[in-house]
This record gives C-alpha cells, sequence and structure tokens, in this order.
C-alpha cells in the first residue's frame, strides 16, 4: 500500500544532493561572469586596443554585456533554488503543487516546473 502513496516533497538526503549540484553549477557560473565581466572592461590605453576597429570593439562588448546579463540571470536563479531548498519548497512545481522529476531537477536545477506544468503554462498563454 505504501507504494501507492506519492511523494509530495524530497527528502532531506535527496535536498543535499541538489544543494551540491546547484552549488557546483553556482560556482561555474559565477567563474564565467567573472571572465564575461573581465572581457567587457578592456584596458583603453592598451596598444592592442588602439588596433582594433571601433565598431567591432563596441559589438563584441556588446555581446560580451548580454552574455553577462544572462548569466546574472541564471546565477539568481540558482540562488534562488538553493532559498525554496531551505524553506523546503524546492522541487515542488508552481503550477501543478506535485514533485517535479528528480531527472528534470538534476538536469535544470533552478526549474520551478514540472514538463507537464510547463505545457499548462504554454496552453494558458496561447488563450485569448
Amino acid at each position: 500500500m505504501a507504494d501507492n502513496i506519492e511523494k509530495t516533497r524530497y527528502t532531506d538526503e535527496e535536498l543535499q544532493e541538489f544543494k551540491q549540484v546547484i552549488l557546483d553549477k553556482l560556482a561555474h557560473a559565477q567563474a564565467n561572469l567573472e571572465l564575461l565581466k573581465s572581457n567587457i572592461m578592456v584596458d583603453e590605453s592598451d596598444p592592442t586596443f588602439k588596433v582594433m576597429e571601433e565598431g567591432a570593439n563596441t559589438l563584441s562588448k556588446e555581446e560580451a554585456s548580454q552574455r553577462a546579463q544572462r548569466q546574472q540571470q541564471f546565477i539568481n536563479k540558482l540562488q534562488a533554488a538553493l532559498v525554496r531548498i531551505e524553506k523546503g519548497t524546492y522541487g515542488i512545481c508552481r503550477i501543478t503543487g506535485k514533485l517535479i522529476p528528480k531527472g528534470r531537477l538534476l538536469a535544470v536545477p533552478h526549474a520551478t516546473t514540472s514538463v507537464e506544468g510547463k505545457e499548462i503554462e504554454q496552453q494558458r498563454k496561447l488563450r485569448p
């Protein structure tokens, strides 16, 4: 009978496993963000800067800036996932209220919806 009961939350051990995955991804994302920021902050007194074409340099800085913004958003989502772990709400779909499958959370640890929840959300957006 106990096998038929649907799980409503992950165990503390599972939450610790997810936390470690998130912390690893967070460290990697923060290192990438620092690298992107250093690429944006080019020393304009550097002789190689003067050789570069101004338009190409501006475009390169814009692209790096956009990538840095996306990286910062990813970091924010990972940090929010850590907060959900601490609150005990991590892994619960915000649309269906059901547990998000472990495989999805390992692949996308900042996910707040299950695939089913995502589909429901998309359906709602399509309705007039």
